[in-house]
């Protein structure tokens, strides 16, 4: 991803970053940590169709950003230039969620290989969106780990002109598409980890796939559009699924927190989703039987190999032969 000459003379970094740098050798300067990735996989991630629902299902407080941007927490006790503008008993942070066209470094632990990922301003948005659309606003993690109470979204925009955006009153100065959150946080143990610096910053946690398997996707069959007409009418979703799936759920979770938090966020939210017993559609339940079928070569039954996490996250035997039973069931109908 170079930097490329805009038409009106600057450059900028990539296809779609923001024509803002006078020269060739500044443009390069300011992104020269890309040559230490040149050789690295770079993958540009769009919302997976399939899950477009839970495209960003809940917003973590982390003590590392991984987009490298730390929020701005207002209150009294702080001598911040905005405290004029904020009521002495609201206490509310300012971060971005999502920077476009910025490259996130990620590890696959699967593959022992390291690789980056980006999402484009016009995905940045859709997130921005769908966050609100499904209702969202009210979830929250800790560090991609445990739901948190007492956290609020109260506020969502998307950067339309930095140099009047309202967030350079907080301090910022993010790039066009930027997609900006204000929370209220009422827990106090939060609140407190804000104020002391252990929290720094905002992680997203959602569904995405790659732009490059997105568009290798297979025209969908006249049986697979009938049977997506029949759930939105039917309005079909399970909720009865056995407690021994959820109980394998649960399990996972805590022996991937004990070896280091290795699942991908994708596996810890899935997980979740199934430990609290969460409404699946019929198209989860088809993805859930997809991903076991082919987990199941990794499960050893040995809860320190992460095969056995990843595979149990997702529910194990239990949640496999249940999302059998319904496909089957699906099938005969």
């Amino acid at each position: 991803m170079p930097c490329t000459k805009c038409e009106e003379g600057k450059y900028k970094w990539g296809e779609t970053g923001e024509c803002e740098y006078n020269t060739l050798e500044e443009c390069e300067s300011a992104n020269a940590s890309y040559s230490e990735m040149k050789e690295t996989k770079i993958v540009e991630l769009v919302i997976d169709p399939s899950e477009e629902a839970l495209a960003i299902d809940c917003i973590s407080l982390v003590s590392a950003p991984a987009i490298e941007e730390n929020m701005v927490y207002m209150s009294k006790a702080k001598n911040n230039l905005t405290l004029a503008k904020i009521d002495e008993d609201k206490r509310e942070l300012i971060s971005p969620a999502l920077v476009p066209d910025k490259n996130i470094y990620r590890y696959d632990a699967d593959t022992d290989s390291d690789y980056y990922v980006y999402f484009s301003k016009d995905t940045v948005k859709n997130c921005a969106y769908s966050f609100l659309k499904n209702n969202n606003h009210h979830k929250a993690t800790l560090e991609h780990q445990d739901r948190v109470s007492g956290v609020l979204t109260v506020e969502s925009w998307i950067i339309e002109d930095p140099k009047i955006d309202k967030s350079r009153l907080y301090g910022y100065d993010l790039k066009k598409g930027t997609w900006m959150v204000k929370m209220k946080i009422e827990n106090e143990e939060l609140w407190s980890k804000v104020k002391d610096g252990s929290i720094k910053g905002l992680s997203i946690e959602g569904y995405f796939t790659s732009k490059f398997q997105a568009m290798q996707e297979q025209e969908p069959t006249n049986e697979e559009i009938l049977e997506a007409l029949g759930e939105i009418f039917n309005l079909k979703s399970y909720t009865e699924y056995p407690k021994g799936a959820s109980q394998n759920a649960e399990r996972a979770l805590i022996e991937n927190e004990r070896l280091g938090n290795k699942a991908t966020a994708t596996g810890l939210q899935k997980g979740r989703r199934i430990a609290s017993k969460s409404a699946l559609s019929l198209k989860s339940v088809k993805n859930i039987f997809n991903y076991l079928k082919n987990a199941k070569k990794g499960d050893t039954g040995d809860w320190n190999e992460y095969g056995t996490i990843a595979f149990n996250l997702y529910g194990g035997n239990v949640m496999f032969n249940w999302c059998k039973k319904i496909l089957e069931n699906q099938i005969n109908k």
